[in-house]
């Protein structure tokens, strides 16, 4: 089996979206100033309530828009559209500081999960089904440090294989009974799981929002890089889905290893 040329290159670029150092990355090239610096800046119980608002953004904007993401009919991604959305409410709820969060953060999830949906179709999943659903879910926990110690490890897929089986348990659920509120607990603990992820975004958001120099670009600056991290790593996640309903998912990653 080989990949065709066109294949090979979007592996590569995938693969390079996938891996690379993230949001932080984006935010420091932007302001010259590490994320280190923004986390000392905040309250001292901002972990407690970060990882409260970040596991309720999730579940409002998760139970909120699965439900709908399959009427979507626009098969070009409107990344512009939604990142201007999503700058919309950072200039609102970005002045506001923490408290701030919890207000912007679950109306900024959805608007995220929208565009991560039609990111999805554009490459070809039927959005209509559970399991792609809940694959534009997983991209929540894409991005960030990596799981494991050794460097040779792909990120990517270490965080796939760790939510193989929540993600395996909610599509079976959700295909056989629908988005019905007897299957939260099911969709809850991928949930648990996702924010574990996406709170580390979360965090790096909250901490460049602290950054004095900030003071001057606002919220909807950061939230248009909070976004475009989001836009980039549903890119990447849904290319390599396409590729393993082209090929197999055993040679795809096979394939991943070595480019």
């Amino acid at each position: 089996m080989e990949l065709t040329y066109k294949d090979r290159k979007d592996l590569k670029y995938a693969k390079n979206i996938l891996e690379n150092p993230g949001l932080a990355a984006k935010v420091m090239n932007y302001i010259g100033v590490p994320i280190a610096k923004g986390v000392e800046m905040l309250p001292k119980d901002w972990s407690v309530a970060i990882s409260m608002v970040t596991k309720q953004s999730l579940e409002k904007a998760i139970l909120l828009s699965l439900s709908t993401l399959g009427n979507q009919t626009k098969s070009v991604p409107r990344d512009f559209f939604h990142k201007m959305m999503v700058a919309a409410t950072g200039a609102a709820g970005g002045a506001l500081g923490l408290p701030g969060l919890a207000i912007e953060l679950p109306i900024s999830t959805c608007i995220m999960l929208r565009s991560i949906g039609d990111i999805a179709r554009s490459h070809g999943e039927q959005l209509w089904t559970p399991e792609a659903q809940i694959a534009c879910m997983v991209v929540f926990a894409l991005g960030g440090p990596s799981m494991s110690d050794d460097n040779t490890e792909s990120a990517y897929y270490i965080i796939r294989t760790a939510l193989a089986m929540s993600v395996a348990e909610a599509a079976t659920f959700v295909t056989e009974k629908g988005f019905v509120q007897e299957g939260l607990p099911v969709l809850l603990r991928l949930i648990n799981q996702l924010a574990l992820r996406f709170e580390i975004n979360v965090t790096e958001k909250l901490a460049a929002q602290a950054v004095p120099v900030i003071g001057a670009v606002g919220g909807a600056v950061i939230n248009t890089m909070f976004i475009d991290h989001f836009q980039d790593m549903a890119h990447g996640h849904f290319i390599i889905r396409r590729l393993e309903r082209t090929y197999s998912p055993e040679f795809i990653r096979s394939e991943y290893d070595k480019c």
